[in-house]
């Protein structure tokens, strides 16, 4: 009898003590997560022009989740894209540098899947942060160098990659196969005729469960969606339903006069290409519903965020990699997609490059406030340095912005000017100097073509061109355009002569 009340004593006891160790554990887990170096989120939506949500003005939709981050956070009304077009603006998040600087300066297939790879001595934000202990992930898609190479983005910092490798295969929202680090995975249920898997739905389950994964440790998630990029697609649920007979489906696109708004390369045709774009019978309803898409996963990583507690130790922000683009029937003009400025994809004018950006971080950012500090995509590789006490790379262009985030203007540093230069279209130059805009086309023509002056401050549709009244200004400019940039054998930008 001794003998078995001893058993049940000391069982009394181990219970007891795995209940302290359990409290124990648990509260050691909320105290690491007040100590822990703050988590980064960074949402980048595709194609997403300033005039998309509607906090920064869209009436023909709303954005409630995205507009919630702003009623909470920090709205930015200056903030200008890497580049006009993909992957060198993806290259100048990457790096810290911009288009003057920058590995990867225009889109370049290296081979039938996957663009030019990022130069293996290139140090991108993810190996800055993954050697400050964090754990990496990025979910979407990469578009800076193929599996195997050494762009590939596990050879480039990232710990998980999931989604898509080539930013040509990006195009189809219901591809064959996605990339799960080196592993292709096939979607048999898609293929040049089904149509079954969408796959921003699966990329964003992917997404919330590495911040389940890695919610009791530091982590950078990076989450480049291909939403609202053409092909304009949706699967036909309760977000299509909501805008199936909102709007007026006017003829567009290669035929003007019959059948299917948008005549692409179907699902199916003879002529299917993995990079082409399907036929939309209601491309202003796929483009609102695809953004209400965007914005209800914005809305659960965030909700997902304050379930697990970590939300109060978490920087996340919300931006676009470009202007608004008129591919597979989109109407930019109609949803008055660039908002308050002029231009698209593709352009320098503020339209193709000034993009929304929204930072929410608890305790540090003041919500509901609004800053016109004017910043760029190579500021994030900086802050996020900064944040999280890590080595800062030489020789970048970046500033960061943790004053600014944290309330603290006037401590925030400022840039000189912003360069940017666009290999496509002739060749394209731009410079911002204070409110000052600099805008040189056909530069392979002439690399002293006349250059468009523009004053932001009064003009920022750039509709005013004032060069012929500010010659010093102009030429100033034009001494930052030849001086801000080296030479990049793998992206030329020569003469044609």
């Amino acid at each position: 009898m001794a003998r078995r009340r001893n058993t049940f004593f000391f069982g009394v006891i181990g219970v007891f003590i795995i209940g302290c160790t359990g409290e124990n554990q648990k509260a050691n887990t909320e105290i690491n997560r007040e100590i822990a170096k703050p988590n980064i989120v960074y949402i980048l939506a595709d194609d997403l022009g300033y005039g998309d949500l509607s906090v920064y003005g869209q009436e023909k939709f709303d954005t409630p989740n995205i507009d919630k981050l702003a009623k909470e956070g920090l709205l930015f009304t200056q903030h200008y894209a890497g580049s006009t077009v993909c992957a060198p603006s993806r290259s100048t998040l990457m790096t810290g540098m911009h288009t003057g600087h920058t590995f990867i300066r225009g889109n370049k297939s290296n081979t039938e899947e996957g663009q030019f790879p990022i130069k293996a001595e290139a140090i991108t934000v993810a190996e800055v942060l993954k050697k400050a202990g964090y754990r990496t992930g990025a979910f979407g898609k990469w578009g800076l160098g193929f599996v195997g190479t050494e762009g590939d983005p596990n050879a480039q910092g990232f710990d998980e990659f999931y989604g898509y490798n080539c930013q040509g295969q990006a195009h189809r929202y219901y591809p064959s196969h996605l990339w799960d680090n080196d592993q292709k995975i096939i979607f048999e249920g898609n293929d040049s005729i089904n149509q079954v898997v969408y796959a921003p739905d699966v990329i964003h389950a992917k997404a919330l469960d590495f911040i389940k994964e890695n919610a009791n440790e530091p982590f950078f998630l990076y989450v480049p969606s291909t939403i609202p990029h053409a092909e304009l697609i949706a699967p036909k649920d309760s977000i299509w339903d909501k805008f199936a007979n909102v709007f007026e489906e006017r003829p567009w696109g290669k035929d003007s006069t019959s059948g299917p708004r948008w005549k692409g390369n179907d699902y199916g045709s003879d002529t299917y290409s993995a990079k082409g774009y399907a036929s939309q019978e209601k491309p202003k309803t796929a483009f609102a519903a695809m953004v209400t898409r965007l914005d209800k996963q914005v809305g659960e990583i965030v909700q997902l965020l304050e379930k697990l507690g970590i939300a109060d130790n978490t920087l996340v922000i919300f931006t676009s990699d470009n202007g608004p683009h008129m591919e597979g029937g989109a109407d930019p003009d109609f949803f008055n997609s660039s908002g308050i400025v002029r231009g698209r994809k593709r352009d320098l004018y503020e339209g193709g490059i000034r993009v929304p950006m929204i930072a929410k971080w608890p305790k540090q950012t003041k919500a509901g406030s609004k800053t016109d500090h004017v910043s760029a995509f190579w500021d994030m590789l900086p802050t996020f340095a900064e944040i999280a006490d890590a080595d800062m790379p030489k020789n970048i262009d970046g500033i960061s912005l943790l004053p600014v985030l944290k309330g603290q203007s006037e401590n925030q540093k400022k840039h000189d000017h912003l360069y940017w230069e666009f290999h496509e279209q002739n060749g394209k130059q731009a410079v911002r100097m204070g409110d000052w805009k600099g805008v040189r086309l056909n530069v392979f023509d002439n690399f002293d073509a006349p250059i468009e002056l523009y004053d932001l401050s009064e003009d920022p549709k750039e509709l005013n061109n004032i060069a012929e009244e500010h010659p010093q200004i102009v030429t100033e400019i034009d001494s930052l355009m030849k001086s801000s940039r080296t030479v990049n054998e793998d992206f030329p930008f020569q003469s044609k002569s």
